[in-house]
């Protein structure tokens, strides 16, 4: 099975400190939406993994992050793609779960869902949670300068990152 993470705010939508909190503050960034498309249209599986702590923090509820996903998977759509899973993390950092990311409670609810090892599939994201997740789980990590990319990226990466400008690049590579 062809099957890539990817991390949402940040990679997918534009992010921001002040959270996602709303389907209008939800925008895709530039070329995200038809580059998920284009994956799936040649054979790839997109899951999601996200951190979405604005629930426990009372920014917005379970229903609007549905929405957020319900407006995601649509605009996939129209480009003639789809999503596959998106794992989600509802809880605060200090509540212990083990779904937040770099726990590996969300990768492990994506390789059940599609009985896969995930030794090797990549999981795009722009933070260093992110890389470090996918080092954990065995999955090839990979870097986006897009959302909190290149502040990650200032911090220094290991060398085993695959380093991209946005999705469409990596895109662009995994499709060439």
């Amino acid at each position: 099975m062809k099957l890539i993470i990817l991390d949402r705010d940040g990679v997918i939508n534009h992010d921001s400190d002040d959270y996602i909190k709303s389907v209008d503050e939800w925008m895709p960034i530039e070329g995200s939406i038809e580059a998920i498309a284009r994956l799936n249209k040649a054979g790839w599986t997109i899951a999601v993994a996200t951190n979405q702590s604005g629930i426990a923090r009372g920014y917005y509820d379970l229903n609007m992050l549905d929405a957020m996903h319900d407006k995601l998977r649509q605009l996939v759509a129209s480009e003639g793609g789809q999503i596959g899973l998106i794992a989600y993390c509802p809880h605060g950092p200090d509540d212990g779960c083990d779904c937040r990311k770099p726990n590996t409670g969300l990768l492990k609810q994506i390789a059940d869902y599609y009985q896969v090892s995930l030794t090797g599939k990549w999981f795009v994201g722009d933070s260093a949670t992110d890389l470090a997740l996918a080092e954990r789980m065995a999955c090839q990590p990979v870097l986006v300068k897009t959302g909190k990319g290149l502040r990650t990226l200032s911090k220094g990466v290991n060398p085993n990152v695959l380093i991209f400008e946005d999705l469409v690049a990596v895109t662009d590579y995994l499709l060439s």
